[in-house]
């Protein structure tokens, strides 16, 4: 799909989709698009629209260059944030002249929302293709940022619940901790993904700013906004960072907590044996099928024996007991 936003006065809108003349139209939004609609972007522009899996590749090189008088810079966005499967999906800018080209096979809400704001008459100011990707650049942050917060929150709860957890079964409390151990893998992916995607924004707009030229001169205010998302994104990713270290420390206590659990049952079983170990002698003394066993013929023989087995029972019991191993 292809759409085409022109500029009026300085905000951006919806322009006719055959129309791909470079001069009135500031913004080529691709999403998933068609070969006739990259060509047609490609003939309006005189540039050639890098493949998917050219958006894919990892290498600075291959994100971040010129080309035939265009830049050509690719970010990792996250969609799907909303639900519990969120998708990194490559997201290239191409500025040339005063005209952008976006390219994108996923629809991360942050660009809906750009859209509306930035087509209100008192919205976003859009004068041409740099002031729209820096503000969609923004919007994404904003986007980030929220979810970080979510994600906080989620954090804090995640720990309330590992380190005041009041189950009374030891069979519950165990699955309620490998409940929680999937909502801590769940949010460590979706940081990580965050993390990501703001370095590859940070990188992005330190390659951008540093493309400045005597040729290209660049209003104060476009480098005040460049400056901001430079420190916007740095100290996200510190943010994301510190709640990376909180999601270990959390996914170690709960394993920790586990190990706990079952070895306590370990324990159990293990002085259990113990105990009855004594008994279990005593029984199989008695049970000896020889002749000659004087205790045979004692009238009190039986409860003795009993009685021999449950004092041997009782006291390693008690041992254990005041030795705190129960």
């Amino acid at each position: 799909m292809l759409r085409n936003f022109s500029r009026q006065a300085d905000h951006i809108v919806s322009a006719d989709p055959a129309a791909v003349e470079p001069t009135p139209v500031i913004w080529f939004d691709l999403l998933n698009p068609a070969i006739d609609e990259s060509r047609a972007v490609e003939a309006a522009l005189d540039i050639a629209i890098p493949t998917r899996d050219e958006m894919e590749e990892i290498e600075l090189s291959a994100r971040l260059y010129q080309e035939d008088g265009a830049e050509f810079m690719t970010m990792t966005a996250l969609a799907g944030l909303d639900g519990d499967d969120p998708v990194k999906t490559p997201v290239t800018f191409i500025l040339k002249g005063e005209s952008l080209v976006t390219v994108r096979y996923a629809d991360p809400k942050p660009f809906e929302t750009f859209i509306i704001r930035a087509k209100r008459s008192n919205g976003l100011v859009c004068t041409n293709g740099e002031t729209v990707m820096l503000g969609l650049l923004e919007s994404v942050i904003d986007r980030l940022a929220d979810v970080l917060e979510r994600v906080g929150n989620e954090i804090d709860g995640v720990s309330r619940e590992v380190f005041r957890s009041k189950a009374a079964k030891v069979n519950k409390k165990t699955r309620d901790l490998q409940s929680l151990i999937e909502q801590i893998g769940r949010k460590g992916d979706l940081l990580t993904g965050a993390r990501e995607s703001l370095v590859s924004i940070s990188r992005l707009v330190a390659y951008h700013a540093a493309l400045e030229t005597p040729a290209r001169k660049v209003a104060k205010e476009t480098r005040q906004r460049i400056k901001l998302l430079q420190r916007d994104a740095v100290s996200l990713g510190d943010h994301a960072q510190f709640l990376q270290g909180k999601i270990n420390f959390l996914l170690d206590a709960t394993l920790g907590l586990i190990n706990l659990e079952q070895n306590q049952i370990i324990k159990i079983f293990s002085v259990a044996s113990v105990a009855f170990l004594p008994p279990t002698l005593v029984a199989s003394i008695y049970g000896m099928n020889f002749e000659t066993m004087p205790e045979l013929q004692w009238q009190i023989g039986y409860p003795m024996a009993i009685g021999l087995m449950v004092l041997s029972a009782v006291l390693p019991y008690l041992y254990f007991r005041r030795r705190g191993w129960l």
